[in-house]
């Protein structure tokens, strides 16, 4: 059997999909912010800070394996709910919880690797939504756009380790970051003008646990893109999610986007 931690976005949905139609035992520990797979018989809600109860129910149901996918949000340490085991391993999440949301994500991992249960990658049950390098539109970045995806590219090499950094918008001589908001947030910032330049980036973090958080893509992604005027999006090959592959690249070259995988 396996564990699915799971958060927000559509991304565990298409695991849950995949698990079922090669009838795989699982188990849900859902930490999504509204409880959505509360429907399911085999989810659980505990929080995460009671390690104990979470390592006891893996234990019981014989999980030596976890996958995270999906948005979690960074727990608030102030209201953070713990059990005993949870209380023991405290100080190494509030000195992870200094560094980022990266570090914490990590130090779960080294938690769960001293109790034998394995993390694997995220794409181990949906590889098909992990581009590899190549442009998958008819419009391909000129000049311009390479110069500035370039920038980007340099910049993302200068941040923190553990930063939550995942993605940045280059246009001309503006750089934009992104924030603790996340990349929706990130693109709204942007208001489209008359310069018909500008590319979205998003790589993983910094040194990132590749089993975890990857950058991920959507329709959404191309909606806002558009919207502000952006002409394409920039990923690292294998190092992604992409979901809804065919419409995101019917959206890009109908409106004469470029889509690079790097």
């Amino acid at each position: 059997m396996i564990g699915l931690f799971f958060g927000d976005t559509d991304f565990p949905k298409l695991i849950l999909e995949k698990l079922k139609k090669r009838k795989k035992k699982y188990l849900i520990l859902d930490l999504s912010k509204y409880n959505i797979f509360k429907k399911n018989p085999n989810s659980y809600r505990i929080s995460i800070g009671k390690f104990g109860s979470i390592l006891k129910l893996l234990r019981v149901k014989k999980c030596d394996k976890v996958i995270f996918a999906g948005k979690i949000d960074k727990p608030n340490l102030t209201k953070l709910k713990l059990d005993m085991t949870g209380i023991y391993y405290l100080p190494r999440i509030i000195k992870a919880y200094k560094k980022g949301d990266a570090a914490i994500l990590k130090e779960l991992i080294n938690i769960l690797a001293l109790e034998n249960i394995k993390v694997i990658k995220s794409t181990f049950i949906t590889p098909e939504l992990s581009l590899k390098k190549g442009v998958y539109t008819k419009v391909k970045p000129t000049q311009d756009d390479l110069t500035d995806i370039m920038k980007g590219e340099n910049i993302l090499k200068k941040t923190n380790a553990f930063d939550h950094v995942q993605a940045i918008i280059v246009r001309e001589n503006s750089i934009f970051k992104e924030t603790s908001k996340g990349t929706k947030n990130l693109i709204k910032k942007i208001n489209k003008t008359k310069i018909k330049r500008g590319v979205l980036i998003k790589y993983p973090k910094k040194k990132q646990d590749m089993r975890v958080d990857l950058p991920t893509i959507g329709l959404d992604t191309f909606i806002d893109c558009k919207k502000a005027g952006l002409k394409g999006i920039v990923l690292k090959d294998k190092q992604n999610i992409f979901l809804e592959k065919n419409k995101c690249i019917n959206f890009a070259i109908k409106n004469k986007m470029f889509i690079l995988v790097k």
